[in-house]
């Protein structure tokens, strides 16, 4: 497959072919089904990670800050439960279910959704709503080419994400005192998920992804806080009207559909004019500036065109 690169990258930036062919038998060997390629302007990543930085200049997040330090209610509420418990998990087989308005749909092996899908590196900031944010790298497969595959139809405005619901090996999910209804669901706008940075995770750090991070597909949108990148994907479904999503039905006044990191939109319960850069100390609480759409305001801001985004949070 050929892969053109975008002219803002510099020729260092991008993966040499034998690193390329290296990481394809590297994830090949444990059975994701695709390899390494290059990535947009401003969010490469080659390995090794020492001494990578993001387009501004900022440090990598330690990879196990990323895999230690997440929220993933499923397997409880605690920032280490994740770690400690998603190993309960099973993924292998895994299977995605494509429902609604698409003219390829029933349910899908993961190596079949995923053959021939090229995977690229890429440098995204993650801000928590909880005002949080590290640097992460991670490994994807961009989610236009990802939904393509499925042919959505053209009355399909949406797209909704599913996340494991399976009580038997994730805690969380029969916790006695939970408020989730679940299983997890997430949406975006279809032009939102066609969007170049849009990402269907299935990587950090340049190995596959852990069962903590959402394990073995996940969303990320890095202009969106980090409720809206739903992890461990078992269905997608293309609708016409606009999904409910689960935070926004739990907490409508506090988590809107669209999630975009505004400093200038407060949650009801904090500031979000800054954010604390992982790692932090009581000493060193290491807090910056938040921008707006975390920084991804150039590409992504024409989206949003005419929307009162204080209305729209």
């Amino acid at each position: 497959m050929l892969i053109k690169p975008p002219i803002d990258i510099a020729p260092s930036g991008i993966t040499s072919e034998a690193a390329f062919h290296a990481r394809r038998r590297f994830v090949k060997a444990l059975a994701l089904g695709a390899g390494a390629s290059l990535v947009p302007p401003g969010t490469l990543a080659n390995a090794p990670y020492e001494g990578k930085t993001s387009e501004r200049g900022e440090a990598l997040t330690p990879e196990e800050i990323i895999t230690s330090y997440n929220n993933f209610y499923e397997f409880g509420t605690d920032k280490g439960d994740p770690a400690r418990y998603a190993h309960e998990m099973t993924i292998e087989p895994w299977t995605v279910e494509v429902r609604g308005r698409a003219e390829k749909t029933g349910k899908f092996a993961l190596e079949d959704v995923t053959k021939g899908l090229v995977e690229e590196e890429r440098i995204y900031r993650f801000r928590c709503v909880e005002a949080w944010s590290m640097v992460v790298p991670w490994t994807g497969i961009p989610m236009a080419k990802f939904l393509a595959q499925f042919e959505p139809k053209g009355s399909a405005k949406y797209v909704r994400f599913t996340t494991l619901h399976r009580p038997s090996e994730m805690r969380g999910q029969r916790a006695l005192f939970s408020g989730i209804d679940w299983p997890y669901v997430e949406a975006l706008r279809l032009d939102e998920a066609y969007h170049p940075l849009t990402l269907m995770v299935t990587g950090v750090y340049g190995k596959p992804l852990p069962n903590q991070n959402g394990a073995p597909l996940r969303l990320m949108v890095p202009w969106k806080y980090g409720f809206k990148s739903v992890k461990s994907i078992v269905q997608i479904a293309f609708t016409e009207r606009q999904p409910r999503n689960t935070w926004n039905i739990l907490a409508p006044q506090e988590y809107g559909f669209y999630a975009n990191v505004n400093p200038e939109v407060d949650h009801p319960r904090w500031s979000q004019a800054t954010e604390r850069r992982l790692p932090s100390t009581l000493f060193n609480p290491n807090r910056i500036p938040t921008l707006p759409f975390n920084g991804y305001g150039e590409q992504v801001a024409e989206l949003y065109a005419g929307m009162d985004l204080r209305r729209y949070y």
